[in-house]
């Protein structure tokens, strides 16, 4: 009897599970953050081209006040002061609230109460620019008109509170990140000791989240800097004066003023040319704006875990009866403060429910505009929409690149840099960039007035927020997981396609609703690239002269014309819509953040 010896045939390696090869995952990375270094190089290379094509007198420019085309005088010394003034104001407002709103949030209340009323504020961000500068308009003119005895109420005051009650948002959700971020042993420790709940703050949270906090207060400064459309309606536009003695000071912060924003979303920049010393000194005071949102950018993001190390001893002072009285007055003006942004929204949300009721009219946003200011706003959702579409799908490939790059594969000096950069792109004042696309894409390419060069000129809005968000995200991957994938053999490139992008695509959706819901209220870059107010077709046949007309651009203009009743009720009506859709586009945003990254980020 024989016996066979059974034999298993070779079966080949089965390959159909491992990811395929991934070379072209680092052509796309280092093409989405050469993509963030590129646009910002435009934007500067743009203001070199136009002051080198003509004479800049810095030494004017810096110290003189007088602006005369006409007599060749290009003094911007006024504009900076009113720049100055306006932020000033603004930060002197917005941050004691913003700070006693983040420490409520963060140490006062639970989580079911703070999730709520945090956001509420988030919901101020969706507020467009525009929207901020009609009630600015509407309200806010009066008041200082009649308190101040002045005719109009145009002021640098009222361009301060507009500018307050904007930045307020990005100051809280930024300290509520650095206090959240402090461990819980610290406050454990505190109150270990016997110390109140401000003692404890003041004591052991505040030293290491008090860097985090002051790069709240100069990232807020660097989008105040930035802003134009609501500072160009209530400000006054008023060209050299500067006051000369603490009284007149006083007195210019009820009269009009000017700041280099609003002189650089004026017509002016249109007026000047392309070249020549007028055309130069514009783009001289466009570069100052950008060197003093970069400072504020770099300032606001350097260094922010130097404050972790440093402690102070923890201290008792007064009696017990003493430090209670006290804990109780602060809780009170710290919960005040966190109520004032939240009845803010309600006031505002009110007002446009009011005023604005025509957007609760189907026909209105299914009907066409007739005249300066009847009909509907089918025509300029249909260009919003049109805009906000093609901005996303141009610039989530490059945010979602760049961001990857510089969470998972950039060096920690070059990561630093490149996000230094992406933080600076996202500071910079749209209306440098609306100018740049009407030179470059209008002007040079010959496209005139195009809604593919009004997409394009959003792109550089909307890339730092994906960027961001997503490097936040891949930096918080576990470390387990990204062992247990080396340790099956997978390459870097193989890594990134299979574990990094599905991990990292909610928190980069977020930032891509996040980015569009405030490139959609943008007005400057529109202005110069791709709308108009009326003649434009619902779709554009084609690219080269096939202008839009959109929302934000449609409120600017009717607003300007606040004598007449029937433009003021379009334009809150239009405001609302606005309103609605970006709100609609933040709450997919929330939704998305708080399903996929948990308590972490919503207490």
């Amino acid at each position: 009897m024989t016996t066979e010896t059974l034999t298993r045939p070779p079966v080949a390696p089965d390959t159909g599970g491992r990811p395929r090869p991934s070379k072209w995952i680092w052509t796309w990375l280092y093409a989405g953050a050469f993509a963030v270094a590129a646009l910002l190089l435009v934007v500067v290379g743009y203001l070199g081209a136009g002051i080198a094509g003509g004479h800049v007198d810095w030494m004017e420019l810096l110290t003189e006040s007088a602006w005369s085309p006409t007599n060749s005088v290009f003094g911007g010394l006024a504009m900076i002061y009113g720049t100055a003034v306006v932020c000033a104001l603004a930060l002197v407002i917005a941050v004691p609230v913003s700070w006693g709103a983040a420490v409520a949030l963060s140490e006062y209340l639970p989580p079911r109460l703070a999730r709520p009323l945090r956001m509420c504020v988030e919901l101020l961000a969706a507020v467009p620019s525009i929207v901020y500068g009609l009630i600015g308009i509407m309200v806010l003119r009066p008041v200082i008109s009649k308190i101040a005895d002045v005719p109009g109420g145009d002021s640098l005051a009222a361009a301060g509170i507009v500018l307050a009650v904007m930045i307020t948002p990005t100051i809280v959700a930024v300290s509520v990140d650095a206090l959240t971020a402090v461990p819980d042993r610290v406050r454990e420790a505190a109150y270990s000791l016997g110390l109140t709940r401000r003692e404890v703050v003041r004591s052991a949270v505040l030293p290491p989240a008090r860097s985090g906090m002051r790069a709240a207060v100069l990232l807020g400064l660097a989008r105040a800097l930035g802003e134009a459309i609501a500072v160009f309606l209530v400000v006054g536009r008023a060209d050299g004066r500067l006051p000369t003695s603490f009284g007149e000071f006083l007195d210019s912060l009820s009269h009009p003023g000017q700041t280099l924003t609003t002189k650089l979303a004026g017509p002016e920049p249109v007026l000047a040319g392309t070249s020549g010393p007028y055309f130069a000194a514009i783009c001289g005071l466009g570069l100052v704006l950008l060197a003093l949102v970069a400072a504020a950018t770099v300032w606001g993001t350097r260094g922010r875990d130097r404050g972790a190390a440093s402690e102070r001893p923890l201290k008792f002072r007064g009696t017990a009866r003493l430090r209670q009285q006290r804990d109780r007055l602060v809780m009170t003006l710290r919960l005040g403060a966190l109520l004032l942004p939240s009845l803010l929204l309600v006031g505002m949300l009110a007002l446009l429910v009011t005023r604005g009721s025509s957007a609760f009219d189907p026909s209105f946003w299914f009907t066409s505009a007739t005249g300066a200011a009847g009909g509907g706003v089918r025509d300029q959702i249909v260009g919003t929409v049109l805009l906000i579409a093609t901005t996303g799908i141009l610039a989530l490939p490059l945010g979602f690149g760049a961001g990857i790059l510089i969470g998972i594969h950039a060096s920690e000096r070059t990561a630093r840099v490149l996000q230094t950069v992406t933080v600076i792109l996202g500071g910079a004042p749209t209306i440098l960039l609306g100018l740049a696309g009407f030179v470059i894409l209008s002007t040079t390419m010959g496209w005139g007035r195009s809604w593919l060069a009004g997409a394009i000129v959003l792109v550089p809005v909307v890339v730092p927020v994906i960027a961001l968000t997503t490097s936040a995200r891949v930096r918080s991957i576990p470390a387990e997981l990204t062992e247990s994938a080396m340790s099956l053999g997978l390459t870097r490139a193989q890594y990134v396609r299979s574990v990094v992008v599905p991990y990292t695509w909610p928190a980069t959706i977020t930032g891509l609703l996040l980015g569009l819901a405030r490139a959609a209220g943008e007005t400057a870059p529109l202005l110069f690239t791709a709308t108009v107010f009326f003649g434009a077709p619902m779709v554009p046949s084609g690219i080269v002269e096939s202008p839009v007309q959109a929302l934000p651009t449609h409120i600017f203009t009717l607003s300007q014309d606040s004598g007449d009743p029937q433009a003021v009720t379009q334009a809150w009506g239009s405001a609302m819509v606005l309103v609605l859709i970006t709100a609609v586009l933040l709450s997919a945003a929330v939704a998305l953040r708080n399903r996929f990254e948990g308590e972490r980020w919503t207490t």
